[in-house]
């Protein structure tokens, strides 16, 4: 992974918008360590549908509490 630094991302921001509209995936850091990230913009990305996974998962009744032992060892208080 090649890290383009800020400075050569702003004198070179045209080669590098075209280059990632080929596919290439660029990465933008700050001294030397990983900032951004600069890709193409897919315009035929679609929302996915609603409801796709409506009526296969179920949400137990307990879902929302902890059991005593877990709930103590983070500090709280069973009810």
């Amino acid at each position: 992974m090649k890290i383009v630094n800020v400075h050569q991302a702003k004198t070179h921001l045209s080669k590098l918008l075209a280059r990632a509209a080929q596919g290439e995936e660029i990465i933008i850091g700050k001294s030397g360590k990983p900032v951004a990230r600069l890709t193409a913009f897919d315009l035929n990305d679609k929302p996915r549908p609603l409801g796709l996974w409506k009526g296969k998962v179920k949400v137990a009744k307990d879902f929302d509490r902890l059991p005593r032992d877990l709930l103590k060892a983070f500090g709280g208080h069973a009810r």
